[in-house]
């Protein structure tokens, strides 16, 4: 019991000191090396129920932002319309006004809506702008096109578009197929720098069965300048109605097929010029990277 008691005399001693140094404002770490008590326990037991002094106290950069939020909102203020005020997070505003009354709906849903559409479209409206503006100057960047650089872009739009020889199974032709008018506008520009006569060229147009095959046939005959005659029957695609086909408006022509006849050294000239691109780009260095 005596050694109890003592043990308790002794907390309470020390309990009265520490309260003591924290009232002359002392931090807990001066109080903890002043009556060297090194266990954070001990020293929770030691300062409970004693307020910190204000000198240290961090203060809170938010207190002004959560003031001014409970005002708007008094207000009658939205989340989003004090959000865009402040410029802090709507689950932060939330927290901070969560026991303040909503302000009363001055407007129905339908008009909130209408709203929010208009607001919407002007953000839509902004980014076509910037997007057509950067295709623009890029567009602008390119200027003329060199035989030699003509030369080199038709080599590699082959090499990704066209059909490829394989040792498994020899295919030592030029057909190329593309959707995208301004691919086949390059490839025929491409064919005619090397000389590859109109009359070795065959066209087929690929195309799903609820488009126009008559007006497709048409439009590519009117894009690459050749006669109906030069066409191969139009190659039907049924319709798999499990899928949801975006293809379907009135700029879709389907698929055209170019095929150049009698076109085993074209083709060969076109992966020999593919081979010597890839073998002209500088190898990475392998060296010591630390």
């Amino acid at each position: 019991m005596t050694s109890a008691t003592s043990k308790y005399a002794d907390f309470e001693n020390l309990r009265e000191q520490a309260i003591a140094l924290r009232r002359e404002g002392l931090s807990r770490r001066q109080i903890r090396d002043r009556l060297h008590v090194d266990n954070n326990d001990l020293l929770n037991r030691l300062l409970e129920g004693e307020p910190p002094p204000e000198w240290t106290r961090r203060p809170n950069a938010k207190d002004d932002l959560r003031t001014r939020a409970r005002e708007l909102r008094l207000e009658g203020w939205t989340y989003d319309r004090i959000q865009v005020e402040l410029g802090c997070s709507k689950s932060s505003i939330s927290l901070w006004v969560r026991d303040l009354p909503k302000p009363e709906r001055k407007r129905t849903p339908e008009e909130a809506s209408a709203i929010a559409r208009r607001g919407w479209e002007a953000t839509l409206r902004r980014r076509e702008e910037e997007r057509e503006t950067t295709k623009r100057t890029a567009a602008e960047e390119i200027g003329a096109l060199s035989e030699r650089e003509l030369f080199l872009l038709g080599v590699g739009l082959y090499w990704a578009e066209g059909s490829k020889d394989k040792p498994y199974d020899r295919r030592e032709r030029v057909v190329f197929v593309n959707s995208d008018p301004g691919m086949i506008r390059v490839f025929t520009a491409w064919l005619d720098l090397l000389g590859v006569e109109p009359e070795r060229r065959r066209y087929c147009v690929m195309i799903h069965e609820t488009a126009d095959a008559a007006e497709a046939e048409r439009y590519w005959g009117d894009l690459v300048g050749a006669d109906p005659s030069a066409f191969n029957k139009t190659t039907v695609k049924r319709h798999n109605p499990r899928t949801n086909r975006k293809n379907v408006d009135v700029g879709y022509h389907g698929c055209l097929v170019i095929q150049i006849l009698r076109s085993v050294d074209l083709y060969r000239r076109i992966e020999g010029a593919w081979c010597g691109i890839v073998g002209a780009v500088p190898v990475p260095s392998t060296g010591n990277r630390t």
